[in-house]
């Protein structure tokens, strides 16, 4: 068995969207010219909605309000972003043996499926539908962009505590906004920091990292 490489851990507490997207860019910058390792990169944002490469157009955009729409370069449609919820960007150097870009999206998908199960929640992946989801509805969004060099960027979104309001405004990756649960919501009151600890305590067995000092 290969042994886990070793990744940084990042957590940047609340942020705006824009200043975390900049910053994986230098990451990926740095990543591709050998200068740094892999990182996976934990925050909250400030409310954003963001469309990704199969938003066509802005159909399922219903109503923004004030909540900035971006064009960001990751797969999927459109989401929100925002306070409650945490988010996790792994910028990794996929191996000869991790470029399908499918497999690499179920193996976050199990990554949270796993962090969830010390809580008492049962994640499950939905057939035809990227994510996790408990009992028919989506508890986490996952949407990723991979560079011509197999480097990995965008990630995954869990809600943890959010008002779900936000998703009102879109149908999120073209679906109602009841579909969209949390945590809370389902009874769980499990906070961000402790579910980051999970998900970091799973990073070798489940994405093959081996997590350094969170920074």
């Amino acid at each position: 068995m290969t042994a886990p490489l070793a990744c940084a851990v990042e957590w940047r507490g609340r942020e705006a969207y824009p200043v975390t997207w900049e910053h994986q860019r230098r990451l990926v910058s740095a990543r591709t010219a050998g200068e740094s390792i892999d990182t996976v990169v934990f925050v909250e944002h400030d409310e954003v909605i963001t469309r990704g490469r199969k938003s066509r157009d802005l159909a399922n955009v219903l109503d923004a309000g004030s909540i900035p729409v971006l064009e960001v370069e990751r797969g999927g449609d459109v989401t929100w972003h925002g306070p409650g919820q945490l988010v996790a960007y792994p910028i990794f150097a996929l191996g000869p043996d991790e470029r399908d870009a499918p497999a690499f999206i179920r193996r976050l998908e199990g990554w949270i499926i796993g962090a969830l199960a010390p809580f008492g929640v049962s994640g499950e992946r939905r057939h035809g539908y990227s994510g996790v989801w408990v009992g028919g509805r989506k508890l986490a969004s996952v949407g990723i962009g991979v560079s011509a060099r197999w480097i990995t960027w965008h990630g995954v979104s869990i809600n943890v505590a959010p008002s779900l309001d936000g998703y009102r405004r879109i149908n999120p990756c073209g679906l109602d906004a009841d579909v969209m649960t949390s945590l809370l919501e389902l009874g769980c009151s499990v906070g961000l920091d402790a579910l980051r600890e999970q998900l970091v305590a799973r990073l070798a067995s489940d994405l093959g990292r081996a997590p350094l000092a969170v920074a």
